[in-house]
């Protein structure tokens, strides 16, 4: 049973270090980034492990973790569903196993991204295993919300749960903290190759760092600009701002309340739909979520997020689709049609 290159085996994957680990940033152009960015883009957060078995009755993971005192969850799904749970004794080193149900797969492995594992080694017992095909990866950017917080586990989170429904390798580049149309992030992003993508960002515009309108509306601009130049027809779905009670008509330190910034960033998408990007859409992120969806007033728990990756995947799904059929955009219009909505 000898121990396979887990590198061979890993999804959700944009940029390595040095030293072959992934990072959520490009590692050669790091000095630009704000310092929160950077942080984040250290925690493998979206990172997976997927593979087909044959005739494999269980897989091994070889794997160092950062040191702590809480169990390592590794979640094992195929066929959109949660097969299997473990929970590990937390070590620095150690090797767990997952039992296998009796199919081919693929089958997809949730690692403890919170505790940055690093992989050292895999194997299928009872059998072989082999890296599963690739699938079109699809770039996602945002903030925390993006980055899946709140959600119980790495699996629940909305980019995690939509690229499953999509049969896409999603790629999580939620910054928690940051998402505030980082112009350096833009041109990281637009340097990945990539079939999808999609940019969720704006409530940090009102808080953390505070935007007016026009600030915001600039700064979109440009984003989407840089953005656009790595990826000129690569279908790009935008959602902006979901509910937060607390700023909707709050005004900022600028004055500006998340409902004007939202309204300046949904302005720009159409504003750049409208001069012809057709393969630019729009997701209104206001209605998706009600207050019964925010586990601490900005954040979905596990329903939230479950309900934005049902919204986001229908709303990427017609765009993908528009794409394949050579359909033509209507200038200025939502991919909302069709969307489930709460509150």
């Amino acid at each position: 049973m000898t121990w396979l290159d887990p590198g061979h085996f890993l999804r959700g994957v944009a940029w390595r270090d040095e030293d072959g680990q992934p990072v959520r940033a490009d590692p050669g152009d790091l000095d630009r980034l704000p310092w929160d960015v950077l942080e984040r883009a250290g925690v493998p957060v979206g990172v997976r492990l997927e593979f087909v078995a044959y005739g494999a009755d269980a897989v091994e993971l070889h794997y160092r973790a950062e040191p702590g005192d809480v169990p390592h969850a590794f979640g094992l799904w195929a066929d959109g569903r949660q097969w299997a749970e473990v929970l590990a004794d937390p070590a620095d080193e150690s090797v767990v196993r997952l039992e296998l149900p009796p199919a081919q797969g693929p089958f997809t492995v949730y690692p403890p991204e919170s505790q940055s594992p690093h992989f050292l080694g895999i194997r299928g017992l009872g059998g072989r295993i082999e890296p599963a095909p690739p699938r079109p990866r699809w770039l996602v950017h945002g903030d925390s919300i993006t980055e899946g917080w709140w959600s119980t586990r790495p699996a629940h989170a909305w980019p995690a749960a939509a690229g499953r429904a999509l049969g896409l390798d999603t790629v999580n580049l939620g910054h928690a903290g940051a998402g505030r149309g980082e112009l350096a992030v833009a041109q990281h992003l637009a340097r990945v190759p990539a079939e999808a993508l999609t940019l969720a960002f704006g409530t940090n515009c009102w808080g953390c760092t505070p935007f007016t309108p026009p600030l915001l509306t600039e700064t979109a601009r440009a984003f989407l600009a840089l953005v656009r130049q790595g990826h000129p027809r690569t279908p790009l779905l935008v959602l902006s701002p979901v509910l937060r009670p607390a700023a909707e008509q709050a005004p900022n330190p600028l004055g500006a309340t998340l409902a004007e910034l939202r309204d300046a960033l949904e302005d720009v998408v159409r504003e750049r739909i409208a001069a012809g990007d057709e393969r630019l859409a729009l997701l209104p992120g206001h209605g998706l979520l009600g207050p019964e969806h925010l586990a601490d007033g900005l954040h979905p728990n596990d329903e939230g997020h479950a309900v934005l990756a049902d919204a986001v995947a229908t709303a990427m799904g017609e765009l993908l689709s528009r794409r394949e059929a050579g359909r033509p955009r209507a200038a200025g219009g939502d991919a909302t049609h069709g969307l489930r909505r709460a509150g």
